[in-house]
């Protein structure tokens, strides 16, 4: 049996404890682990030093360095997350629709782990904590395969959790790190049938698309997120203008930013030059079309290809449309489902905007960077999902389990 078996072995035990273990003892396990966090803060961060002087050495860009980068804020933070996290309701043994037959028997359904989940991810080390945290209190194990630029980062995370489950009585086994950050270990992870029930990439479309492929295990796909805001020929030119700031600026990296800004050709020439005037102090390179170059002069024209891409960084898509029909079409073409906005006063355009653009977070008037577990109230997430299957969006407690029928009788045959 190889290392990464051996794990899988390891997980499908834990998996069998979680299970059934309680709601107690999960909550005390996360609250370990949080104090955990917070306690051991020197001996994270020296292990993201190591990963991020990597990086760096490497030429990795300032957003993604970012995302990597770990501070005595970010760690209380994500300790802050683990105890949201303890705070909500359990849903494991949840019985829902019960309902009584003609013959007597008394059916409904039962909330349960999913099983053993196992997560491919890549330089965001806060993921180990908030996706090993989500799983546990859901009942199930998890098997984190982070990527090679948080290596040392995401050891010392899971080397943390698995003593503060070893401290309350529970199997160590319920958290692992795969050591192999080569893409051999993504070909095992794939065919561990025998072990693994769940597998969610996150992370690029490159590594999403070609683990949804070549699976054997099921997938639940997350993350990419080519956002988009619009600016309707009735909004107020401030507000969009702050929206598209707030959403391509605040953190670029992150698969809620927006990468397309589309403006109304009625308030094009008046708009565009507020909102470079915010995107200019990030100094974001603008990507427009003919329109565009037309009243910002020191705009890049851009590609087709430009808006389709999830770009991770300071650089904005750009397209004048003619209305909201345009606007429509344009998004629901090049989007990636995973988050768009509208910024607009006129309640129509609001009301078709949300019916008609296909996506796991629509937004009228607010920033696509909202699409967050902890901001729409299911404490930290494990990935946005951008399918239509029983999870999609924000994938809190509740879309890492499954149901099964109970199904009580008094001596009914058939």
């Amino acid at each position: 049996m190889t290392d990464i078996e051996k794990q899988g072995s390891a997980a499908k035990e834990a998996a069998r404890r979680l299970a059934t273990c309680g709601t107690n003892i999960k909550n005390k396990a996360l609250t370990a682990i949080a104090a955990a966090m917070r306690n051991n803060k020197s001996a994270i961060l020296a292990a993201n030093a190591l990963d991020m002087d990597k990086a760096r050495a490497g030429g990795m860009s300032a957003a993604l360095l970012d995302r990597l980068q770990l501070t005595e804020t970010r760690i209380d933070g994500i300790a802050d997350g683990v105890l949201e996290v303890a705070a909500l309701p359990d849903p494991i043994g949840k019985v829902e629709n019960m309902t009584t037959r003609p013959n007597g028997l008394v059916i409904g359904r039962r909330k349960v782990p999913l099983g053993v989940i196992a997560i491919i991810y890549e330089s965001r080390p806060n993921v180990t904590v908030d996706a090993s945290v989500l799983c546990l209190k859901a009942g199930n194990a998890v098997i984190l395969r982070g990527g090679k630029e948080a290596y040392n980062s995401n050891q010392a995370f899971t080397e943390l959790m698995r003593a503060a489950l070893a401290e309350v009585g529970l199997p160590q086994g319920s958290v692992s790190l795969v050591q192999d950050t080569t893409r051999d270990s993504v070909g095992d992870l794939m065919n561990m049938t025998d072990y693994i029930d769940v597998l969610i990439p996150r992370g690029g479309a490159g590594l999403i698309g070609y683990v949804a492929a070549n699976s054997k295990v099921p997938v639940i796909k997350t993350g990419v997120g080519n956002c988009h805001v619009y600016v309707e020929a009735s909004a107020d030119l401030e507000m969009g203008a702050n929206i598209i700031y707030n959403a391509k600026c605040s953190r670029p990296s992150v698969c809620n930013a927006a990468e397309t800004l589309l403006v109304d050709r009625a308030i094009a020439e008046e708009f565009l030059p507020m909102a470079k005037a915010l995107l200019d102090n990030k100094s974001t390179e603008l990507r427009g079309c003919h329109e565009t170059l037309a009243i910002l002069q020191d705009a890049m024209l851009a590609t087709q290809e430009d808006y389709y891409t999830e770009f991770s960084d300071y650089i904005l898509a750009v397209k004048v449309v003619d209305g909201l029909d345009e606007a429509i079409a344009h998004i629901n073409k090049h989007g990636s489902g995973h988050s768009e906005a509208i910024v607009t006063n006129n309640y129509a355009a609001s009301q078709r905007f949300l019916d008609e653009i296909d996506a796991a977070a629509v937004y009228v008037n607010a920033s696509t960077r909202f699409t967050d577990g902890g901001e729409f109230g299911l404490g930290a997430e494990i990935g946005i999902s951008t399918q239509k299957m029983h999870a999609r969006g924000p994938m809190g407690l509740e879309q890492l389990t499954s149901s099964k029928f109970v199904v009580y009788g008094s001596g009914q045959i058939r």
